[in-house]
């Protein structure tokens, strides 16, 4: 039976890509293609450019849609699935079905499957049908894989069997359906599990606890405030490979801009002032030619808060996820100018998002309730506001309202019965903030057309999305589920779905997987012409090519000579040149030969400025290169040259896309530009430029190096595409200490390890206890995750293994003890694998064999 399950060729047809997260790492990456490997799939290796080869890959593996593949994956129908997919498949010995392992939050039953015990038939197949629409699965027999019993009573036999067995299964309501099918979101089963179901033993009026709103990280106001920093002490990597534009209307002083620019560097990004060159468009306002061209090339357009969470959290997440993640509305939404809303019910974070919203929706919001007020937005039913709405006929809707009306661009209409829905024992602020924008609206009312000035890229994006959301439309994603018609607690009778209705109408979650964003108003104009800051800079440049003559010219006015007999120059040529001006302006001749010679004098500083250098379009990091060896001005004469081209050598901690070696080298400086993931050339092209004076074609110049690729293992071309899907995240997350006596020093393997985003610490014989004691129950039952020591073979170092081998396993960690060749290895074949053949200990023993 084991050879069966084991069998490999269970995923003989597949071919799957991988898409890294924080919730994805890479170490489980790594372990999960070795999985599917040896169950016979094929793990693709990215393109050239870094990206997913979609039109090959039959399953993508992911545990969030915040890649920027999603819509070409949903545009050619590709299944984007968790990783439990892969645990599900093995563990059943037949490829699984992908629905229930989406990533889609719109999928909200997607981690949910249920087993119906003493239920009548029909609400059987109602909430089953409803079920596996958004994402769940039915099962008629109770498992271990099931997580939900839909009962009445515990008396049922699968219910006793369930409690016997002790199985992690949450036996529920199916009122609890019902509301979640009546809100179109995924609420708390607490009130609704037997056998004490809240909603049955306590009073609707009832207190209920204020819930967290996860949804609202970092996505309550368009103007956040701190912090800037990414959480905890890894390296910011998001911006790796992007071209960043921030608008002149972004309200931030030019010191916030300069702090905001740096750290978009030091990530091994770029901020640009053009729109065509940007990747990222950071502005304030829903208008001005910037934002209309931006959008319409398919950029990713967001506001400052948009950027503030991708630093705080180093993911990458799409600008349409959070409303308040996008630009706003100048004078609000058409509709709202005349509304009074006030808010009850919803606390902390959610209680100023809603202010902020409504806000920026072009409403005006009260703090306290008036018989002016024209809506009560409430997370229940029951509070002092409630009852005075109710008297003074102010309309009472649910939060649902004002996102789906601000995500539509429009008031929506208040007789969907999901805005009025309020169930019994839940407060709605627990679902707040999870409304997707929905691009193809923004299109239509902000950026329509365009298709004119549109590039191929643009052309190709604009379709994707079409498609995309066309597809999302026929697996049903618009769709609203009821049901019981009837809110009372009773078992359900029926599912209706929804009429499905135009842009105008009522849908729980827009089709597309993209969200608005809003904020407040501001009057900061949204556009301004980056031409004045360019002329301005250009004007800076050149008086400071001029200020070493000026200052030259200055000093010699000054001369003078005591005995009147000088070196003739400086001030006494002045003087005398001064006064010869002032003999010959007695006559119209003498004064039309003075304007000739001012005229020839005011063209001589033309003659002497310096020759403009073309703008840089190469920046080269340089390794391995003999030829400046112990030869500093011939380096330098040379580095002349290259810039007189457009080529500029920088260091290796520097923004660069090209890296220039002999061969591919294991030094700190070449694994360490690797990470970047540039084009890697020969250092001749750097020789042939300085001996001919012109660039020769790259292509000439390609690194070839066969020799060391079959001893590293990996070819050139095959590290940097890796490298440029990795974008500095290969070893995210993974700690990886290093001993203070190491060969070679720990510096430069500092550089490469947190380069390649790794947690870099050094490890001493007093460095104490680094890793946070932890049990594996602490750890949700989880496997233990590596924990890397580099390290020599020295006497000292060796007496340090034990220690850290006690403080890995302490925290629930697997420690491993290599030599200094795995991260070597690691970062020159841009793939995080472990052979045990790098254990020290391995070595140490192969040593006394020998």
């Amino acid at each position: 039976m084991s050879e069966e399950n084991e069998r490999p060729g269970l995923l003989e047809s597949c071919q799957i890509a991988f898409v890294q997260s924080k919730s994805l790492s890479s170490t489980l990456i790594a372990q999960l293609s070795q999985v599917v490997k040896d169950h016979g799939a094929e793990v693709l290796e990215p393109d050239r450019k870094g990206k997913i080869r979609i039109a090959q890959a039959t399953h993508i593996i992911s545990n969030t849609i915040d890649f920027d593949q999603y819509a070409e994956a949903q545009a050619m129908m590709i299944p984007v699935v968790k990783f439990d997919w892969i645990k599900a498949t093995i563990a059943r010995n037949k490829v699984a079905q992908v629905r229930p392992f989406s990533p889609d939050p719109r999928m909200i039953f997607s981690s949910v499957i249920l087993t119906c015990a003493d239920i009548p038939d029909t609400d059987k197949e109602a909430i089953a049908g409803a079920i596996m629409a958004l994402g769940g699965m039915e099962s008629k027999d109770l498992s271990k894989l099931t997580t939900h019993i839909c009962a009445l009573s515990l008396d049922h036999p699968k219910c006793i069997e369930a409690k016997k067995k002790n199985l992690k299964c949450k036996i529920v309501l199916p009122h609890w359906f019902d509301d979640c099918f009546r809100l179109g979101k995924r609420i708390d089963e607490g009130p609704y599990l037997l056998p004490n179901p809240e909603i049955l033993l306590k009073a609707p009026e009832d207190s209920v606890r204020v819930p967290a709103s996860q949804q609202l990280e970092g996505a309550v106001s368009t103007i956040p405030t701190g912090p800037y920093e990414p959480t905890g002490s890894e390296k910011l990597v998001v911006f790796a490979q992007k071209k960043v534009m921030l608008s002149w209307d972004v309200p931030i002083n030019g010191m916030l801009r300069k702090t905001i620019t740096d750290k978009i560097t030091k990530s091994d990004g770029e901020v640009v002032d053009s729109v065509e060159d940007c990747d990222m468009f950071i502005c304030q306002y829903r208008d001005g030619e910037q934002y209309i061209r931006a959008s319409q090339q398919g950029k990713d357009v967001g506001n400052l808060a948009w950027l503030y969470h991708m630093i705080v959290f180093n993911e990458w997440t799409s600008p349409f996820r959070r409303l308040l993640h996008y630009p706003v509305p100048r004078n609000g939404i058409p509709g709202f100018e005349d509304m009074r809303i006030t808010l009850s019910n919803y606390g902390g974070e959610a209680r100023l998002y809603l202010e902020n919203l409504i806000t920026a929706a072009g409403a005006t919001y009260t703090r306290t309730m008036k018989s002016e007020n024209t809506h009560l937005i409430t997370a229940r039913m029951h509070s002092e506001k409630c009852e005075a709405a109710k008297d003074w006929n102010i309309e009472i809707v649910n939060h649902l309202w004002i996102e789906e009306s601000y995500a539509a661009c429009q008031v929506l209409p208040l007789n969907n019965p999901r805005y009025r829905h309020f169930p019994p024992r839940t407060n709605l602020g627990e679902v707040i903030g999870q409304t997707f924008l929905d691009e193809p609206v923004l299109r239509e009312r902000h950026y329509p057309g365009g298709e004119e000035n549109m590039d191929d890229a643009a052309k190709k994006k604009r379709k994707i999305n079409e498609r995309a959301q066309k597809n999302a439309l026929s697996v049903g994603l618009d769709r609203d589920f009821s049901v019981m018609q009837d809110s009372s607690p009773a078992p359900a009778k029926s599912v209706r779905k929804a009429r499905a209705t135009p842009v105008l109408g009522n849908f729980a979650t827009p089709a597309k997987t993209r969200h608005v964003r809003s904020g407040k108003e501001n009057d900061t104009p949204s556009v301004m012409s980056s031409a004045s800051r360019s002329a301005k800079a250009q004007a800076l440049t050149k008086l400071q090519d001029l200020a070493p003559d000026i200052a030259l010219y200055e000093k010699e006015k000054k001369r003078t000579a005591k005995d009147g007999h000088g070196v003739w120059g400086g001030k006494r040529a002045a003087d005398q040149l001064d006064k010869d001006r002032a003999d010959r302006s007695s006559s119209p001749a003498s004064r039309a030969a003075d304007d000739i010679e001012e005229e020839q004098e005011n063209k001589r500083p033309a003659k002497r400025a310096k020759m403009t250098l073309p703008d840089v379009d190469m920046r080269v990091c340089l390794t391995g290169y003999k030829r400046w060896v112990e030869n500093k001005p011939l380096e330098e004469a040379d580095r002349k040259k290259l810039r007189s081209l457009g080529i500029q050598i920088v260091q290796d901690n520097a923004p660069c896309n090209y890296l220039a070696a002999p061969g591919m080298v294991r030094t700190m400086k070449f694994l360490r530009c690797l990470a970047k993931g540039p084009d890697v050339i020969n250092s001749s092209f750097i020789t042939a430029c300085i001996e001919t004076g012109k660039r020769p074609s790259i292509k000439d110049h390609l690194l070839n190096d066969k020799s060391n690729e079959a001893r590293f293992g990996v070819n050139i071309d095959k590290a940097v595409s890796r490298a440029r899907a990795n974008r500095g995240r290969l070893l995210w997350g993974v700690p990886v200490y290093c001993t203070a006596e190491i060969p070679n020093g720990v510096d430069a393997y500092k550089n490469i390890a947190e380069a390649n985003g790794a947690i870099f610490k050094v490890y001493r014989a007093r460095s104490g206890t680094t890793i946070k004691p932890t049990t594996e129950e602490e750890d949700g039952g989880a496997a233990p995750d590596p924990v890397y020591l580099l390290t020599g073979v020295s006497p000292v170092e060796k007496q340090l293994w034990p220690k850290f081998e006690e403080m890995a396993r302490k925290g629930h960690m697997e420690p491993r003890i290599v030599m200094a060749d795995w991260l070597l290895d690691v970062a020159m074949r841009q793939e995080l694998v472990f052979d045990p053949k790098y254990l020290m200990g391995n070595r140490v023993a192969e040593g006394g064999k020998k």
